[in-house]
Order: structure tokens, then sequence, then C-alpha cells
């Protein structure tokens, strides 16, 4: 051990101590600020599920994969810092002494493979990201590009340390080897036993390596330590955290049905809440859950749900990745404030740090920054003169069709995160759209937001030459409910695929019935605008109509198959929240068996080119992709696809509520998916969504008078497809006449 040896080990040593402290206070700190959030105690099990979920996701990069440009790169990264962590505390020993090795493992050739392809790994992983970096940079592609809005300095520097880490472990390994102290076969070492030869045999730069890899990994827990909200730094350990806590235990994302409402760790029971006690939704940071608040840690900023989301590729203002950012930052200012136990009522009046309440006041009061205190005076929504968080506009413009959710590596939940917070705006502030007033008031008085009367739900039947059944009392051996929905009984364009759907049935002999006026609006509608008492309402009345209906029959024969793709999705994954219980399928899904049990025999085909739109509600939200394909090639179409389709379909912009309320930021978003479906050259555009089916004809009619589609061009749901090409040409069926005005 020379003097350059000593020289450099102090030096490592000491910033050693210095970082280490720094960054174990660091993650003291993150924690006691996560901790702010919400108890909430969904999260806690089943153990073995959620850790084969984090051990499948991390090691196999499954959700990172769902970008295969990218997943490979990051995928050597990862396994650099975690096994390179190894090479990294070995070079407290080698600092001081060049010829220093791990015991054991340390002189063993396939250890020596390992840090080779670590090293090699790093290096190319790091360089790899940051050249995609800089393709995909916003000053090339603008909002194109899903990192606009990240901070470009926080991903460089860390890349710059994964590759000055990798450059240190090769380097010191080289040198190693140049200088006889290590001696291992080429097929172990095939970069740094080349290299060596070019270098000088002198065991001090092993040392100075050494203390090149210790010194860069010292600055980046410095840096990080002194920057909590550093997420594209701070995931490497807050994101196995988010993996194992996600809000599906089997490892499905948060996606489906949405979250309770949750007060103080448990679900809010409206009618008992008390408003000056308990949470609606989120109106203030601290009212998120600790997971909310762990989610905000370990945004990533690589733009993922950016580059997905319907409304920010449109023009509006909204990022889901920038909601996160915006709430990460503003939770970790105000954080001091929470911390000294600060509190603001509704009124924004201080309830927490007052005098009567603390012995301590002036020197809590005396430890919270002034910035602390400023930011804790923000509302949480807001525009920008009033300093919001988070700009009505942004909030509002979520269809929360869950393409943010679905895409994210990290498993954040930006849908129930956005709702949470329409939530408090809708039922304590009474701020939301204009819009939504109408469609509110006529859920709750008529039953259905277009406001018809319940007497007017069978009048889709008119003109079919068969009758349709209406529930009268007694269901007996009738095979399922056919809950039509509000659209379908409603909507001129969505009464098509009703009449479809009816006469498929009929013709497969399939047994069912209707509900007729009895039968009210799920509450998808209100719930994701926010509005959970009047869904509540509207879900409880439901659901005590199809228990009466169902009375008697085990769970698995309670079937109900369902036109729209958000009736769907309520009735079968959220129903169950409020003790309903029911088998709910997709009428793609029930025609597609009959198809195969031939029951129904396509013998017309449809010899048209398709494309098909995937409804996120059942796509997305359900995984519903194969069924409605399978049907569109039965009925003899030729099935295009468009660029984005399956699990990264683009929205038609109805979902969230957005069906009422109008778009006056940007690209309309059905004339952005129009135009993506029209690329396809197809003569119709299939779906399986009365929403989507509006939402697409709007579009397409659009463009039908700007002279940009053709006049043969018309949406069509799949069920009319396989009715045209089942009915043996007989005829041109009610359900394929030209579209009409939208009720």
């Amino acid at each position: 051990m020379g003097a350059l040896q000593l020289a450099l080990g102090a030096v490592g040593v000491a910033v050693s101590v210095y970082a280490w402290g720094l960054f174990v206070a660091g993650v003291a700190r993150m924690v006691r600020t996560i901790r702010l959030g919400q108890p909430d105690a969904t999260r806690n099990g089943p153990f073995w599920p959620r850790l084969r979920t984090l051990v499948v996701e991390f090691v196999a990069h499954t959700r990172m994969a769902k970008l295969r440009k990218v997943a490979p790169w990051h995928w050597m990264v990862m396994w650099g810092f975690l096994i390179g962590s190894a090479a990294l505390f070995e070079a407290y020993g080698e600092v001081f002494d060049p010829s220093f090795h791990w015991p054991v493992i340390g002189a063993w050739p396939v250890w020596g493979l390992v840090v080779e392809l670590l090293g090699i790994g790093t290096v190319v992983g790091g360089v790899a990201l940051a050249v995609i970096r800089q393709l995909n940079h916003p000053r090339r592609a603008d909002r194109l590009s899903r990192f606009a809005g990240s901070d470009f300095r926080a991903a460089y520097f860390v890349e710059a340390v994964v590759i000055v880490e990798g450059l240190g472990i090769l380097g010191v390994k080289a040198f190693k080897l140049s200088s006889g102290l290590e001696d291992m076969p080429l097929w172990s070492s095939f970069v740094t036993l080349p290299l060596s030869h070019l270098l000088p045999d002198n065991p001090d730069w092993v040392s100075v390596m050494a203390v090149v890899k210790l010194l860069s990994a010292m600055l980046w827990l410095v840096v990080v330590a002194k920057n909590l909200t550093m997420g594209v730094a701070w995931h490497r350990f807050s994101a196995f955290f988010n993996i194992y806590f996600k809000r599906e235990d089997d490892g499905g994302v948060a996606l489906g049905a949405l979250r309770p409402m949750m007060s103080g760790g448990k679900v809010l029971d409206l009618e008992e809440a008390d408003p000056d006690e308990d949470t609606f939704g989120v109106g203030k940071v601290e009212d998120f859950t600790w997971k909310g608040w762990l989610d905000f840690s370990t945004c990533t900023e690589c733009g993922r749900c950016q580059s997905q989301c319907p409304a920010w590729n449109t023009g509006k203002p909204l990022s889901p990745k920038l909601v996160i950012t915006q709430l990460r930052d503003h939770a970790f200012a105000k954080a001091p404030y929470l911390l000294a136990g600060g509190s603001r009522d509704m009124a924004g009046d201080e309830v927490g740090l007052t005098e009567d309440k603390y012995e301590d006041y002036k020197k809590r009061l005396e430890s919270i920054d002034v910035l602390a205190m400023a930011e804790s005076e923000r509302p949480l929504i807001g525009g920008a003169q009033e300093l919001g968080v988070i700009d009505p506009e942004v909030l509002w413009s979520c269809t929360t069709c869950g393409a943010c959710v679905e895409q994210c590596p990290v498993d954040i939940e930006h849908v129930d995160h956005i709702v949470d917070m329409r939530r408090y705006q809708v039922l304590i502030e009474s701020n939301f759209p204009s819009e939504l007033g109408g469609m509110f008031k006529n859920l709750e008085n008529k039953g259905n937001p277009w406001g018809q009367n319940a007497k007017d739900r069978l009048a889709w039947t008119e003109g079919l030459d068969f009758d349709v059944p209406v529930f009268d009392g007694d269901l007996g051996d009738t095979e399922y409910l056919f809950w039509v929905g509000c659209a379908g009984a409603f909507e001129d364009r969505a009464k098509k695929t009703t009449r479809a759907v009816a006469e498929l049935l009929h013709t497969a002999g399939v047994s069912y019935t209707v509900l007729g006026p009895e039968e009210t609006c799920t509450g998808d509608p209100a719930r994701r605008a926010g509005n959970e008492f009047l869904f509540q309402m509207l879900a409880q009345q439901n659901v005590e109509v199809l228990n009466a209906v169902f009375e008697g029959r085990e769970p698995g024969r309670r079937k109900i198959v369902v036109t729209c793709a958000h009736c769907f999705n309520t009735l079968a994954n959220e129903y169950p929240q409020v003790g309903g219980q029911f088998e709910v399928v997709h009428h793609t899904q029930l025609l597609n068996r009959l198809v195969r049990e031939r029951r129904l025999v396509p013998v017309a085909e449809v010899t048209e080119d398709v494309t098909y739109h995937d409804p996120c509600y059942l796509g997305r939200h359900n995984k519903v992709y194969e069924a409605p394909r399978e049907l569109v090639g039965a009925s003899g179409a030729n099935l295009r696809e468009m660029p984005r389709h399956g699990d990264r379909s683009m929205c038609c912009g109805a979902g969230g509520a957005r069906m009422w309320m109008e778009e006056r930021i940007g690209k309309r978003i059905n004339v952005d998916r129009v135009d993506e479906a029209l690329g396809t050259a197809p003569s119709k555009i299939a779906t399986g969504c009365p929403f989507c089916r509006v939402m697409l004809t709007d579009g397409v009619t659009a463009r039908q008078n700007e002279g940009q589609a053709g006049a043969h061009v018309e949406v069509v749901d799949v069920a009319q497809l396989l009715l045209t090409a089942v009915r043996r040409g007989q005829g041109t069926p009610a359900t394929a006449e030209p579209e009409t005005a939208e009720a």
C-alpha cells in the first residue's frame, strides 16, 4: 500500500461517509414524506402473489417491454445497477490494495464474465438511452415527443453516472489484467483482456480507476439525496415498492373498476359520511393515500403515458406525466409544512398549527421554510391566477381511457388519482364543466344522460319481425338478461346495434329478456365525472332490481349480455363493490361463441375492407381484443388494422364523461381517430361500443363534409357486419340503414 493508495483511499472514505450519511438521511426524509398520505390497507397483501408480480415485472421487464426499442438497454442498465453494486463496494478494497477482490468468487472466471458483461452492458445501455433521449428530444418533434416536459438535466446526469460506472468497472479489470494482478481466460474477459495489452503495467492505475468508480457513485448519492423529486434517479429504489404495492395483487394494472371513494383508509359510506371529518375525494395533496405519494415519487418522466394520451396528442393541456410530476413537486414542497403539523380546512384557514394545539408552536412555525408555507396556500385545482397546482382544463380533459396506466412501466395509477380530484370538485366544490350539470340532472331525474322518458326504452323494438321478450316478474328458463343500455335504447345510431344483436340472438335461439322501463343508467358517466353520490344511487337501484330479477339463481347463472362497453365494465367490475355479483359478457363475446358453436352461420360474406376500433372500456380496461376481430373475420370482411390498436388503441374521446362535454381546445379526438382509420382505406369502420360509434360517426361526417372522406365510408357495429353475413342476403336489414343525426 503506497502513498497514492493511502491518499486516494482517504479521499474515497471521507467522501463516502458524507455521501452515505446524506443518502440515508434522504431516504428517511422520503419515507416520512410518503407516509404523510392517507392510509390504505388494501395494499397489505397477499404477500406471495405481490412478490411474484414484482419479480416477474423487474426480471422479465414485462412492463418496460411495451416499448421494445428501449427495453433491452434499460434491462442492461438495471442489472448493471443491481449486480454492479457488488463491483462498487469492491472498489473500497481496490483503492487501498490494487490486488483486492471478493473472497471465493473474485478470482472465479465465471464472476469475471459477469463483471465483464455488466460493465459492457452498463456503458452500452447508458449510451443507448442517451441517444434515444436525443433522437426523441422535444426540439425535434414538439409536443409529439414523450420527453416534452421532462427534466433533461437530471436524466443526462443519471445516464452519465451510469456510463462512468460502467467504464470504471471495465477500467479496474483491464488494469488488473495489464498489471498481472488478475489472470482471466479470454472467454471471461473478451474486451478487457485485449485492452489490457495496450495499457501500462502499473497497479496504481487500478486504484485510480477504483476511486473514479467510487467517487462517481458517491456524487450520485449526494445529488439524489439533495433532490428528492429526481424521479429518474429515485425510481431505482421506489419502483420495487410501487410495483409490489400496485392496486391489483394479481399483477393486473389499475384499470377496469375505479377505486371506491376512501376516507381514513376505509371505503366511505356516503350515508354516514361527515364532511368535517371525512375526505370526499382529493381536495388537498395530503388527501391522496400514501400509495399516491409513492406514485408521485416513482415517476421516471419517461413520458410513455404522455405519448399515448389522446388529450395530449390532440393539443389539450393534459399530460398524465406532468400531472404526476406537478403533484410530486407540490407534495414535496409542502411536506415540511405538513410534517410540522400544518393543516388547513376547506375554507383555507389554518387549523393545524395553532397555539392551543402545540406547546412548541413557535418552534414548529420557525422550522417551516417560507417556500413551504407559501406552497401550503396553493389550491390543488385552480387556474394560473389562483396559482393552482393542476389547472381545471387539465383535470377535465381526461377521457379515463387508461392508456397512461397501461403503458406506465412502474405501475402509476393516473386514472384513479384524476377521478379522485374530480370527486372533490364535484361533491364539495360543485365546480365542474357546465355541460355536466345537465347530464347529472338527467341521470337523477330520468335515469339516463339524454333525459328521455323511461317508457321509450323499448322504442328500438318497433319494426322488428319478432317479439322481444320483456321481463314480467318471472325469469323462468331465460338464459340471459339483455342489458340494452341508455345509448342502445335512445340514441338512433346505437339502436341499430341493439336491433342487430336482438335479431342475432333470436336467430341463434338464445333465450333472453330485457328490462325495458325498469332499466336505468349504470352510472358510469356520473362516476367518471366524479359524482360518486349519483353513481352510488343509480348503482344501488340497479343492483336491487337485478338481484330481484335473478332471485334464487346461483351466481354462475346470473348472466347479463351488454352492447355498451361502459355498461359492461360497470356491471362486471364495479357493481360487486355495491353488492351486485353477475356474470357479464359483451355482445361480441357471446356472438363469437355462437358462431363457433355454429348456432350462427355466416353464409353471405361481407366482401369489404374493414378497420376495427378498440373501445377503451372493452379492450384496454377489460382485455377483450380477439372476439370482435374474429367476428369481423367471420363476416368475411378483410380486416385492416390501424397503427394504434389493441392495448395501444387511440380513444374515441367519449370516456370520462367527455361524451357530454365540448372540446374547445386543440384537434377533436374523434376526428384524430377517424383520420387514422381513414388511413387504412376502409369502406367501413367497425367498433363494439355505442359511445365509440357516435364519436366516430361524427368524425366521419365532419371529414365527409370537408371532402376528405368518401361518402361510402360508414361506421357500424361488428354485430351489424355479422348480421349482414348471416341473413343470407334477404334484403337490407333495418340495422344497416344510413346513419341518422344524433338523438
